[in-house]
């Protein structure tokens, strides 16, 4: 994006403000991958410790739901060039 025509107290400003919006996003998918994966993979509250079964459990459910994450924002990307350049 081009932010030229603002100047540096609004760059500045309008910077803050993704990183603040990027921060929201990786705090939302935080939160989701550890209510879903506790939700899927946590049975046993008998003791503190988690089970060889809940951990294997949470490994894949991170390892899916990351890569998951990282699939929906390629084709995310691939779309958005594609709408770019049927701008064009």
């Amino acid at each position: 994006m081009d932010f030229s025509r603002y100047n540096q107290a609004e760059q500045a400003q309008i910077n803050a403000m993704i990183e603040h919006k990027q921060m929201k996003d990786f705090l939302r998918l935080y939160s989701n991958l550890v209510q879903r994966c506790f939700d899927d993979c946590a049975n046993d509250f008998t003791t503190k410790s988690i089970t060889g079964k809940e951990e294997t459990c949470i490994n894949k459910c991170a390892d899916k739901f990351l890569k998951h994450s990282e699939r929906v924002g390629a084709r995310f990307a691939e779309l958005s060039q594609q709408v770019i350049i049927i701008k064009l």
